[in-house]
């Protein structure tokens, strides 16, 4: 029962009494909890649900014996209570393999075909010969009050009916030759009735479980204690909120850039627009705000972008009469005002940019500067009229782009082509810088531009007169571009350790720390007063050079309190000045990547630190470029793609092309990985997708028309592809 209108046809012969709520797609409970709490129709005291499908560790030969659990939202499905109660060993989270293939559903939304969030409404899509082997438990505590609504998705998680639990029970006994149902008490149950309270205090966020626990102490701790090697997501929430780079804000998936991390952005806004600029592209601003009938004139384009768009319905205590969006990109705010002011080919080209955010109301699990609900970007929209000089801009601002991340960010990239699927919506192509996380040995879209052809052109009706007044009018050919807040992310997953944050010279706002030391009760005030004036001397010399430079000549902390205080926000040099080294005429230098101690004298200290940091800056990229290149592993057969993946690298392969092949390549990469352990909803998915084609194809192991096969469907490959894990 694929079908959500046939299934609400069911229900209401069963006795459902509410019409179903429409909303916009909900991810997990709490996004559930969110979308339902601002709309209307909700009964009151309704109880909100989840649905797990478990399964018994079995030989493979047997036949696939799933669990379907329907529990209240808040309560700990305690696998041995459940395991318990229907007399099974060894219970464990069922794959996606096994809810597509048995239930025909997944975990996911609405953007795959048969369904959306799991419900005990799936049991209709199980085949016969399948439901002899399901078994149903139900939660007791959802059935004990008649009276009472309970929440579940028909289908579709972008719909939600209300049941009472008569309906529930029908429902379930509707569904002939089920192996077994059972109610269960799961707060009586064993080891369940302390993690079920537990639960129903809310969890905070990932990103705010640090910032909680520093808040219940009293203070900020100062040091990182997760590994960026063992558990990699604590590890970069400690970095990026101890090191001073953001702080959590009051409305989920918004972040505040604190000015260590927006010092970073401006310097990424000074090379871009210095770089565009000289491209000939203007900057301009365009409102925020976009009415619905524009953002509905290029459906297609819009329809990924629909379940993320925010609107505004409410202005003071006025209901408005017609509901704006908050931008979630800009073609439908900008191109319609494009046809106003080209009209002919002597208005083009039109080249502008614009520095603004963007609004997009996600409901994955929220990733500070990788994925929040607003961001700041720049988005260049350019129209011409010709093909070869819409798409020769496209390849300059790649090429701008990689140069961003390797020469301010001392980040290595690849430049490619998007696929097919993977192409932004409505272009004609999407070319991509692909960056590399070796931690966590996942790729990241690190900046697109795109070719958009004529399509917004025809949508919006941007035609332009023909040089030659006997030829027909001409759509103009357009490009649009962006790169966001993801690179400070990228830069930090990139570079930073167990220590803190490490900040390439280029962006960071101050550049050397200057730290007297060797001072102690020993020494006498004028002997602390000469080393205080000499920091503050060496701070004014290098100042003068163009050099961001700080003293720390805070009282009442000690030096290795100074020490460990900048090197987790990541100050790239740190010179120490004591009695000695003035007696020596030096400071001592420590590097921040490194931690390489070096004397420099003070006559000409300037040059010399100058010179370490354009050392510091050479070989941050040296060394991460060294990296990725040793995890890009060219794989010639399937049997070596995903050991390739586990070990947290990339795959090369040779590839055909085929959008049907991509989908195969990503579920059967999912299914090997699992090996019937669960996928952890928290991360990224085990599968494999394509990260792009990369634009400097391998000379090594070149494509041989007729010989070189697809590694995944045995067809002719027609260039190499980047596979991987992705953020």
């Amino acid at each position: 029962m694929t079908d959500c209108s046939a299934l609400i046809a069911k229900l209401e012969a069963l006795g459902l009494g509410d019409a179903p709520i429409e909303h916009v797609a909900a991810e997990n409970v709490e996004q559930w909890a969110e979308v339902l709490a601002g709309a209307s129709g909700v009964p009151p005291g309704h109880a909100l649900t989840k649905t797990l499908i478990f399964k018994p560790k079995q030989p493979k030969s047997e036949p696939v014996a799933p669990v379907m659990v329907v529990i209240r939202s808040d309560t700990n499905a305690s696998s041995k209570a459940i395991g318990q109660a229907l007399g099974l060993k060894d219970l464990r989270l069922a794959n996606e393999d096994v809810l597509s293939e048995i239930f025909q559903t997944s975990r996911g939304s609405g953007k795959y075909a048969t369904g959306g969030r799991l419900s005990p409404f799936a049991l209709g899509n199980v085949a016969p010969d399948h439901l002899a082997n399901v078994r149903v438990v139900l939660d007791k505590a959802l059935l004990g009050d008649s009276a009472r609504r309970i929440a579940f998705h028909p289908l579709t998680n972008t719909r939600t009916v209300f049941v009472d639990a008569a309906c529930l029970r029908a429902f379930v006994a509707s569904v002939a030759g089920l192996k077994q149902v059972v109610e269960l008490d799961f707060d009586a149950a064993p080891e369940a009735a302390a993690p079920a309270a537990a639960a129903k205090a809310k969890k905070p966020a990932a990103a705010e479980e640090d910032a909680a626990a520093d808040e219940a102490t009293g203070s900020a701790r100062l040091g990182i204690e997760a590994s960026k090697d063992k558990d990699f997501a604590k590890w970069y929430r400690q970095v990026i909120l101890r090191s001073e780079m953001l702080d959590n804000y009051s409305v989920s998936g918004c972040y505040i850039l604190r000015p260590t991390s927006y010092f970073v952005w401006e310097e990424i806004q000074k090379f871009l627009d210095a770089g565009i600029r000289a491209m000939g592209v203007r900057n301009c601003y365009f409102p925020m705000f976009v009415a619905e009938r524009d953002l509905n004139k290029e459906k297609d384009h819009i329809e990924g972008f629909a379940p993320e768009v925010a609107w505004v319905t409410r202005a003071g205590s006025s209901e408005m009469a017609a509901p704006i969006a908050i931008r979630p990109t800009s073609e439908t705010v900008m191109y319609p005002y494009y046809a106003n002011w080209i009209r002919s080919w002597r208005d083009l080209p039109l080249r502008l940019n614009q520095w603004n955010s963007v609004v997009r109301w996600e409901f994955k699990n929220p990733q500070p500067f990788l994925r929040t609900r607003e961001f700041l970007w720049q988005e260049g929209h350019c129209a011409y009229l010709t093909r070869d000089e819409a798409w020769r801009e496209t390849l300059d601002i790649l090429a701008l782009y990689r140069r961003v991340y390797e020469e301010l960010l001392a980040v290595p990239v690849v430049e490619g082509v998007k696929s097919e699927k993977e192409k932004f919506a409505g272009g004609v192509a999407t070319t991509t810088v692909e960056g590399f996380i070796p931690a966590t040995g996942r790729g990241i879209q690190a900046g697109t531009s795109h070719y958009l052809g004529q399509n917004f052109s025809k949508m919006f009706d941007i035609v332009v007169e023909d040089p030659d007044p006997t030829k027909p009018k001409i759509h103009a050919h357009q490009t649009s571009w962006g790169l966001s807040t993801r690179a400070i992310g990228v830069m930090v997953m990139t570079h930073s350790d167990d220590k803190g944050l490490l900040l390439p010279p280029r962006v960071a706002e101050t550049q050397v720390i200057i730290v007297p030391s060797g001072l102690g009760s020993k020494n006498t005030p004028e002997e602390h007063k000469r080393v205080a004036d000499t920091c503050l001397a060496v701070e004014a010399r290098l100042r003068r050079v163009g050099v961001r430079a700080a003293s720390d000549l805070r009282d009442g902390y000690t030096p290795g309190f100074k020490f460990s205080h900048w090197e987790l926000r990541g100050v790239p040099l740190r010179l120490e000045i004591g009695p000695r080294d003035l007696e020596k005429q030096s400071v001592l230098s420590v590097r921040r990547d490194t931690f390489e101690k070096a004397p420099l004298p003070l006559d000409g200290l300037e040059t010399a630190v100058e010179l370490m940091l354009h050392r510091i800056q050479d070989e941050l990229l040296i060394r991460a470029r060294a990296t990725m290149k040793d995890r890009i592993k060219t794989v010639m057969c399937w049997d070596d793609f995903v050991p390739t993946l586990n070990r947290k690298c990339i795959a090369q392969i040779p590839w055909c092309e085929r959008e049907e092949c991509e989908e195969q390549i990503k579920a059967r990469s999912t299914r090997d990985a699992l090996q019937d352990e669960p996928e952890d909803e928290k991360e990224p998915s085990m599968g494999a997708k394509s990260l792009c084609l990369p634009l400097q194809q391998p000379q090594d192991h070149p494509i041989v028309p007729g010989q070189t096969k697809c590694i995944q469907c045995g067809q002719d490959a027609k260039r190499y592809a980047l596979f991987g894990r992705s953020y």
